[in-house]
This record gives C-alpha cells, sequence and structure tokens, in this order.
C-alpha cells in the first residue's frame, strides 16, 4: 500500500477514536491499534 493510503487510514481511525471517546468512552481502547498500526506504516518505522 501506499503510505497516502496509510496516513488517510491514520486520519480515519483517529476520528473514530475520538468519537468513541466522546461518546463511547468504554470502547475508546479498541481503536488504539489501528491508530498505532497506521501512524506506524505511514511513518515507516516498520
Amino acid at each position: 500500500m501506499s503510505k497516502l493510503l496509510y496516513w488517510i487510514g491514520f486520519i480515519v481511525s483517529t476520528a473514530i477514536m475520538v468519537w468513541l471517546l466522546v461518546y463511547h468512552p468504554e470502547w475508546f481502547w479498541a481503536m488504539l491499534p489501528f491508530v498505532g498500526t497506521f501512524l506506524v506504516k505511514a511513518l515507516d518505522v516498520i
């Protein structure tokens, strides 16, 4: 996948995580692996 798709995935998953934090805080932690994975892939750390 291209880095652009990883950045889009990071932004979308971060938005979903913030939405969950506001409306369903007990499920906010479920998005953390997606946010972290997309950020690491977008920054090309792995």
